[in-house]
């Protein structure tokens, strides 16, 4: 309806520093240095307990603490033979004992799922690994003498992806879990750079610059994001990057799996697909199958009027494949939040829940 639509801002430096009040652009342009920062501290990180066969690794975290996991366990799906698992909750499957190796990650440390976790992962016997910059997470794993990776602060937790990715899974290598990741890293890092300084920066015009471009295609929409399996935790990251930042819904699939359900229910209602823009996330390596399912998918969106933008992977890679698409989401995302003139950083509603589960 008339009255739903928000004017549209303008996308030029002055308009973003303006709006922008808490900083974020600041930390999208230091997240390649980001990177460097959390190959340093698993450096130098020690870990307390003696090597074991491992049956199985699992990330504990929920919300921005939790992208990290998924971007390992989409990197390793091809390299591990190690099972990993993801709790985004309260609750540890019953298969956790002392051949566990679980990630317990909160980036404030406060996080109440994952604090249980770690009570549950230490009552199991599973070798622990906490990871977050400070907070009661902190606080137990220093007093129990457990392996504790500690982050800088000050950063929202959905911005501490770059921490809670590349330690971890430099620390997995100092255990003979994976192969050194070190190569893949710095790919990642000179990859990120170039798409900052040649495609993303504000100071790029909208033609030029994908991110702005995409963003005001999805303005004033709702953006329904696709892409095949190996790369779904950069579709998954757009998601939830356009509900914090942009203060907007958006929703997310993968293919094979969005032919066999998802695409069935582009049909109603009817006057609501008029409101959808489509973003496909592509890949020059996907599985050829995957690239035709997603070109059929396409025919049938642009068939109902519905528009459809593609975004390329940059890089060799898995891992800088992963994080391109993830940075040039996190790009769009902030974009959007400009269009729409609100400042990305606050998220009033997940802080309102926070404080309401905080009361007896």
């Amino acid at each position: 309806m008339k009255g739903d639509i928000r004017i549209k801002r303008s996308l030029s430096i002055q308009s973003v520093r303006g709006i922008d009040r808490s900083g974020l652009l600041s930390l999208l342009l230091d997240f390649p240095q980001q990177l460097r920062q959390a190959r340093d501290i698993a450096g130098i990180c020690k870990v307390v307990f003696e090597k074991r066969d491992f049956t199985n690794i699992i990330f504990a975290g929920v919300g921005g603490s939790s992208i990290g996991a998924d971007i390992i366990r989409s990197y390793l799906y091809f390299k591990s033979q190690l099972k990993i698992d993801i709790v985004r909750g309260y609750e540890l499957p019953a298969y956790v004992d002392n051949q566990t190796l679980i990630f317990t990650s909160s980036y404030s440390g406060n996080t109440e799922e994952t604090l249980g976790a770690y009570t549950q992962a230490k009552e199991k016997g599973a070798c622990i690994i906490a990871i977050s910059s400070g907070g009661a997470l902190k606080e137990l794993a220093l007093k129990d003498k457990l392996t504790f990776i500690e982050l800088p602060k000050g950063l929202p937790p959905r911005y501490s992806a770059g921490y809670l990715s590349i330690a971890p899974l430099i620390v997995l290598a100092k255990l003979g879990l994976v192969e050194d990741p070190t190569p893949s890293i710095n790919e990642v890092i000179r990859v990120l750079e170039d798409l900052r300084d040649l495609s993303l920066n504000p100071g790029i015009v909208e033609k030029d610059n994908i991110a702005k471009y995409i963003a005001s295609r999805i303005f004033n929409r709702f953006a329904a994001i696709y892409s095949g399996p190996n790369h779904f935790v950069a579709a998954t990251r757009l998601r939830n990057q356009i509900n914090e930042n942009a203060k907007s819904l958006a929703l997310s699939h993968f293919f094979p799996e969005a032919a066999h359900n998802e695409i069935s229910g582009w049909q109603n209602p009817a006057r609501l697909l008029k409101n959808f823009t489509v973003v496909m996330l592509r890949d020059k390596y996907e599985h050829p199958r995957i690239s035709k399912e997603m070109d059929i998918a396409k025919e049938i969106f642009k068939r109902q009027g519905i528009s459809v933008f593609e975004v390329f992977s940059r890089g060799e890679g898995l891992l800088a494949r992963i994080f391109s698409l993830i940075y040039i989401g996190d790009f769009i995302s902030f974009y959007l939040a400009i269009l729409y003139g609100v400042d990305p950083a606050p998220v009033e509603k997940i802080d309102y829940f926070k404080k309401r589960l905080t009361e007896n």
